[in-house]
C-alpha cells in the first residue's frame, strides 16, 4: 500500500525574520526568509517593529515558499510553528497565522521549542539527499543572537541542558562589540567578515571564570569597551587602522570561550 507523503509548512517568527519551510518527508523542498531593515536605524531589534513586520511579512513568505516547493496549500498534511522561546509579539504572529492555517486546513499543529528545532535540524535531508546525521547520544552546543547552551542529546524529545549564558549570548556579544565599533546592522556578520583578514593573535581579552558548564560573555565587552577607550586615547584613529585585527581578536575569543567549555564535558 502506498503511504501518501507527509508535507509539513514550518513557520520561525522568533525575532526579527520572517521564515517559512517545507519539508517532505524530511527532506526541504523550500526555505524563505525575509529580513527586517526597519532595525537598521535602531542599532537592534526593535520588539514593537519587529511583530509589525512579521504581519507584513508572514502572507508573502509562506505563498512563496509554496510556490518554491511546488506544491498546492491543501498537500500540507501539518503545520509547526516556533512557541518559544524568544520576542514574544513576534512569536504570537506567527501563533496565530499557524493556529488559523491549521483550523482552516483541518490539518494538525506542531508547536516547537525554538532551541530544540536548532538541535533537530542536524536530521533534516537536502533536496539532492544528502544529509549528516548524528548518532545519539551526542552533545550539542547551540549559539544564537539570544541563547548559548550546551545539550546533551539521547533520543529526539529527551535533551538535557549542561551549561548556557548566566548573562549574554555569544551573538549578542558579537553584535555589541560590532556596535562598539561602529559597524552597521547587523553588526555580527559584519565582524565575522572583517575578522577573515585580521590577525587573531594581534590583541587578547581575558576570559570569564563561571561555575561549571556555564557561559558569561558580559565581561568580554567591558573588556573590549575599556581596551578600545585606553587605544583610542592614544590613537583616535586606532580603529579605523587596526578593525580586521580587532575584529579577528575578538571573534578568536569568543570561539576559544565556546569550545573550552565544550573540551570540558
Amino acid at each position: 500500500m502506498h503511504q501518501s507523503p507527509i508535507i509539513i509548512l514550518g513557520i520561525e517568527s522568533s525575532c526579527d525574520d520572517t521564515s517559512a519551510a517545507i519539508i517532505k518527508d524530511g527532506k526541504i523542498l523550500a526555505n524563505v526568509i525575509a529580513n527586517q531593515d526597519v532595525h537598521e536605524a535602531y542599532g537592534g531589534v526593535v520588539p514593537e517593529l519587529a511583530s509589525r513586520a512579521h504581519q507584513q511579512n508572514i502572507i508573502p513568505v509562506v505563498d512563496k515558499a509554496i510556490k518554491q516547493a511546488g506544491i498546492n496549500k491543501d498537500d500540507i498534511t501539518a503545520i509547526a510553528f516556533t512557541n518559544g522561546p524568544g520576542l514574544l509579539g513576534s512569536l504570537l504572529v506567527g501563533s496565530s497565522f499557524s493556529k488559523a492555517f491549521a483550523l482552516a486546513m483541518d490539518i494538525p499543529l506542531i508547536e516547537v521549542n525554538h532551541m530544540h528545532g536548532h538541535i533537530l535540524s542536524h536530521f533534516i535531508e537536502e533536496k539532492d539527499g544528502s544529509k549528516n546525521q548524528p548518532n545519539f547520544p551526542f552533545l550539542c552546543l547551540t549559539v544564537s543572537g539570544g541563547h548559548t547552551q550546551i545539550v546533551k542529546i539521547t533520543d529526539y524529545f529527551k535533551m538535557e541542558v549542561l551549561g548556557e549564558t548566566i548573562d549574554d549570548a555569544a551573538g549578542e556579544a558579537f553584535d555589541k562589540v560590532a556596535k562598539m565599533l561602529s559597524l552597521p546592522y547587523p553588526g555580527g556578520p559584519i565582524l565575522d567578515e572583517k575578522a577573515q583578514t585580521g590577525d587573531a593573535t594581534k590583541y587578547t581579552f581575558t576570559h570569564p571564570k563561571v561555575p561549571g558548564l556555564n557561559y558569561s560573555f558580559s565581561g568580554l565587552k567591558t573588556s573590549v569597551l575599556y581596551f578600545l577607550k585606553r587605544e583610542l586615547k592614544k590613537n583616535e584613529n586606532f580603529i579605523t587602522e587596526n578593525l580586521n585585527h580587532i575584529c579577528a581578536s575578538v571573534q578568536k575569543t569568543i570561539v576559544d570561550i565556546l569550545l573550552i567549555e565544550l573540551k570540558r564535558r
